[in-house]
């Protein structure tokens, strides 16, 4: 469970940095929703990795949670902000990948 709390918190670093950047795009009242949809996600995210490190270690929680967030706001960007997807991009996306995965099967509590 703790892991899938983990995870999650990850996604909501995901929409947190999503809404962020859309606040640039926007104006009035469509981007007060953007911020409102930034601070949901970034409260939802906070809190969750604070339940996480309740029974994982902290920096492999936090090491995790950034990842995710990186991974997820490079693959946004691709997908919807029209970033480059060079070979080089996906290369370290992918190693950074394999050092989550690596960091859970050796994380002492699962």
């Amino acid at each position: 469970m703790n892991w899938f709390l983990l995870i999650l918190a990850g996604l909501f670093e995901v929409g947190f940095t999503t809404c962020l950047s859309k606040t640039k795009e926007t104006q009035g009242n469509i981007a007060l929703y953007w911020w409102a949809g930034f601070f949901v996600c970034l409260s939802l995210s906070m809190y969750l990795l604070y339940k996480a490190t309740q029974t994982l270690p902290l920096g492999t929680a936090y090491a995790v949670w950034t990842g995710i967030g990186a991974v997820g706001t490079v693959i946004m960007g691709m997908l919807f902000f029209k970033e480059p997807a060079t070979f080089l991009r996906l290369f370290f996306i992918t190693t950074l990948i394999a050092s989550i995965v690596g960091l859970k099967f050796v994380s002492s509590q699962s």
